[in-house]
């Protein structure tokens, strides 16, 4: 179904009203004193508030109804009931049946699921116990997860955010840049009788992931490793067992994955035994439970109250008609840093599309490029554009309301403090008139005053959004992720596209084998490239024979 114009046309006229009105936030603010209280709203345990955005009922009332005129609520009852939404490859998308909604259709997959958790589980049980022993009958003590895109993105975020949850007798690592300088410095210093390695493909094919886990083969068996006892320190995460047994991995050893679960969505699946390893198994259940009151939120919750719906529609709205080409992710947690990342997987691969679910080209734009890092080190850098800068770029900013433990309380009443004061700086800015007063105060003379007031005036009327965790714990985590997975799904609708293939990844894996071969001095190869690339790589072939004849 493409987007109807009428819908359109109304968000439109709404948007031109605001802006001819010169209505600003602050004005919303001031002309309903319910504004807090009707945008404010509560998913599982975190409060998310919406109320600085530049938006009225009316306008709101207008990206409803597209939302009802796109079907939304069938949609969302479509990817519950296991239909194949994603429709270019005809599957299902069931990373909610991973966190318990399983379709009343298919309870082979609850089996399958329940079966792949209890393997899950009875893994970790042997490693952290002490049970599972390396090479020479020493407790496993670090985890290397070798991965790349959800495979590496999902379960690294989420074990740094769970950082005080971990086990004190572990330490998980990630690779996955083929680079073989990430992986090198990775494994410097580990004893490899003391280490596993988690291959995490389900292919057991990408190129990335593949030759990480060759060079660390390599690597084991330099250090003392046999190929007798490749099982003790090589799990995988695949959906071809063949291809993992070759590689020397027991059966037993491999955790499967499905063609029903796309990567960015797949640290609910056996791609979360890194997840589980770094913290317990009992955590990773706490994180799929924090998802499924997400999912039961938004499956249940009437659209004008819920909240992955708000935060897709006010997206579409910001996107569509504001012409905003960016959004700023801000977590003022440090243990969130690397949610900025996931979030730029999660939302530019699903969403970043130029036709329809048909093939037919859109009309409009689709997903804005996802940014940002962890509070506060970023008001000390990119701040100053989001504040000055000329361009609306919406924000989130995501807090955690108290620490669990008793110290450093104070320290993170400051890291509120910035994370507030920034929200209302953006919605507030700071006039002309007001600058002048305080340059005047400061005792500088009228002309100079009204010179640098010039400078230090900030525009305001910057929208954002704020979520607030309770603590930063498995389950608060596993609803904020949900949210994000869910917002997406509904940007998707209102611009009819599939949000869950990304065929735009293989253009760049296909060209990288001829690439390769010209690199090794394949004329065949070379020839067929263009004039740019081949130029590309007589120069580094060049500079790897000046270097060899130093």
């Amino acid at each position: 179904m493409a987007v109807g114009n009428t819908g359109w046309n109304a968000l439109a006229a709404q948007q031109l009203r605001i802006t001819q009105s010169g209505t600003t936030i602050k004005d919303l603010f001031d002309s309903d004193p319910q504004r807090v209280t009707q945008m404010t709203h509560r998913c599982a345990s975190i409060l998310v508030d919406l109320s600085k955005h530049l938006i009225d009922s009316d306008a709101l009332d207008a990206l409803l109804s597209i939302a009802h005129e796109q079907k939304l609520g069938d949609a969302i009852r479509a990817m519950f009931d296991g239909e194949p939404i994603n429709n270019t490859e005809n599957r299902p998308a069931l990373h909610v049946a991973l966190r318990g909604h399983v379709p009343p259709k298919m309870p082979e997959v609850a089996d399958t699921v329940s079966a792949t958790l209890q393997k899950i589980g009875s893994f970790v049980e042997q490693v952290h116990s002490g049970a599972w022993k390396g090479f020479t009958q020493q407790a496993i003590t670090t985890i290397v997860n070798i991965g790349i895109g959800g495979s590496d993105l999902g379960p690294a975020m989420a074990s740094a955010a769970l950082r005080s949850f971990h086990h004190p007798n572990i330490r998980c690592l990630f690779v996955s840049n083929v680079d073989p300088a990430h992986i090198r410095s990775v494994l410097h210093g580990l004893e490899a009788d003391k280490t596993l390695f988690v291959i995490a493909s389900k292919t057991f094919t990408t190129l990335e992931t593949l030759s990480n886990a060759r060079l660390a083969r390599t690597w084991y068996l330099s250090e003392g490793g046999t190929e007798q006892d490749i099982h003790r320190h090589f799990v995988a995460v695949s959906s071809n067992v063949p291809a993992a047994q070759a590689f020397g991995i027991n059966s037993d050893n491999i955790f499967p994955m499905w063609d029903w679960v796309g990567g960015r969505y797949s640290l609910w699946s056996a791609i979360g035994l890194s997840i589980a390893l770094a913290t317990s198994m009992s955590v990773f259940e706490q994180l799929l439970d924090g998802a499924a009151d997400a999912d039961a939120h938004f499956l249940a919750t009437p659209l004008q109250n819920n909240v992955p719906v708000l935060m897709g529609l006010l997206a579409v709205w910001y996107r569509n008609f504001w012409h905003c080409d960016s959004h700023v992710v801000l977590p003022y947690a440090q243990d969130l840093h690397l949610l900025p990342a996931f979030l730029q997987q999660l939302e530019m691969e699903s969403l970043g599309k130029t036709v329809d679910r048909l093939g037919n080209s859109l009309p409009f734009q689709t997903g804005p490029v996802i940014w940002g890092s962890a509070g506060t080190n970023g008001q000390h850098s990119f701040h100053q554009l989001l504040h000055q800068g000329s361009s609306m770029i919406p924000a989130d900013f995501i807090a955690v309301a108290t620490l669990q433990g008793t110290e450093d309380q104070q320290q993170h009443q400051h890291l509120l403090a910035n994370c507030l004061a920034q929200s209302r700086a953006l919605m507030c800015g700071k006039t002309y008139e007001e600058a002048f007063e305080e340059n005047i105060k400061k005792g500088l003379s009228s002309e100079q005053a009204s010179r640098l007031a010039h400078h230090r005036q900030v525009p305001g009327n910057r929208p954002s959004s704020t979520l607030l965790l309770p603590t930063l714990n498995p389950h608060a985590l596993g609803t904020l992720i949900a949210l994000y997975e869910h917002k997406v799904y509904v940007q998707s609708v209102i611009w009819n596209i599939n949000a869950f293939d990304q065929w735009g990844v293989e253009i760049g894996k296909q060209l990288s084998g001829p690439m390769f071969d010209a690199l090794g001095g394949d004329t065949l190869a070379t020839q067929s490239l263009d004039g740019s690339s081949q130029n590309l790589i007589k120069h580094i072939q060049n500079t790897a024979r000046d270097l060899q004849n130093q």
